[in-house]
């Protein structure tokens, strides 16, 4: 379990437009997941994107796979609503279009089913799912374990799990410079988050498949402090049930942007760290039943 707040989640994602200069992450990783999409052979009937937030992703499935149901969903309802705007501008701008070119022929625009809910809490039936997409949300639950075993239920066997997160190395340099300013490590200032391998335990759990593990780090440069520090609020900022609570003192602001400063590049750049975290795997056969009961499957010899 991780030490996050829901509601400190759902606060932060309340306004689209607050989160708006941090999207060059989401679009960058967005583009790196469906790289690895088009080198994976799948046909999903029906898609779901876990955590569409601005529903960017959302257009993408849809020109990837245009002949499947799509649903998004997120737990902000500020940025289903920009979803929504979204879809029906891609839909209008699609229509003239279309009417320039007269042409018949169908093209995929933003159609999605779209629905305010808790991931973890699917409202889709069981075995319903056959690609299951999320890009950069996952840490934002408290229960990731949980999650990923509803995403399984909900998934027909032999369907794609795709998804990303941050990673334990994303952020260093906050942490290290709190650490600093504050005289100990141990204050959560900075969300801990989940390793790769646990994640593949996880996935191995609720019944996926030989789960392909990968991860990178990336180095986003900024020139001010105040930036950074606002980017990162924008990624998510820090959710933390455990984090400090009152204002930071003036003392320990100067020595924690002191410490990024001493760190700057000699281009003058403050580098902030990103671990992302890749994901995707299979859903495999059932084990057992509802009772708990083992299944044994019996195939007929192929002669």
């Amino acid at each position: 379990m991780a030490p996050v707040s829901v509601a400190a989640v759902r606060q932060c994602f309340l306004r689209p437009e607050r989160c708006a200069d941090s999207q060059f992450l989401r679009r960058e990783i967005s583009a790196r997941m469906f790289e690895r999409l088009a080198l994976i052979k799948t046909d999903p009937q029906r898609m779901l994107d876990a955590g569409c937030g601005e529903g960017d992703d959302l257009l993408g499935l849809q020109q990837a796979f245009p002949s499947a149901q799509l649903i998004g969903l997120d737990l902000s309802l500020p940025m289903i609503d920009h979803a929504r705007r979204a879809g029906d501008s891609s839909r209008s701008g699609m229509k003239q279009l279309m009417s320039r070119l007269l042409a018949r022929r169908s093209l995929p625009v933003h159609g999605a089913a779209l629905a305010c809910a808790d991931f973890g809490a699917l409202p889709v039936g069981r075995s319903s799912i056959d690609l299951v997409w999320s890009n950069l949300a996952l840490h934002w639950h408290p229960q990731p374990h949980r999650v990923i075993d509803e995403w399984s239920q909900a998934m027909r066997t032999g369907g794609l799990l795709m998804f990303s997160c941050f990673g334990p190395d994303t952020f260093a340099e906050l942490r290290e410079a709190f650490a600093a300013a504050d005289g100990e490590p141990s204050r959560q200032r900075v969300l801990p988050f989940v390793d790769l391998h646990d994640y593949g335990d996880m996935l191995l759990q609720a019944g996926f498949e030989t789960p392909v593990m990968d991860m990178e780090k990336m180095n986003i440069t900024y020139s001010s402090v105040e930036k950074l520090l606002a980017d990162v609020r924008a990624f998510g900022g820090n959710p933390s049930l455990q984090r400090p609570q009152g204002l930071q003192g003036r003392r320990q602001w100067e020595r924690f942007v002191k410490h990024l400063g001493a760190r700057r590049t000699a281009e003058g750049k403050i580098t902030l760290t990103i671990e992302v975290v890749y994901g995707h795997a299979f859903r495999s056969a059932p084990r057992s039943n509802s009772r708990g009961e083992a299944i044994v499957r019996f195939e007929r010899r192929r002669s």
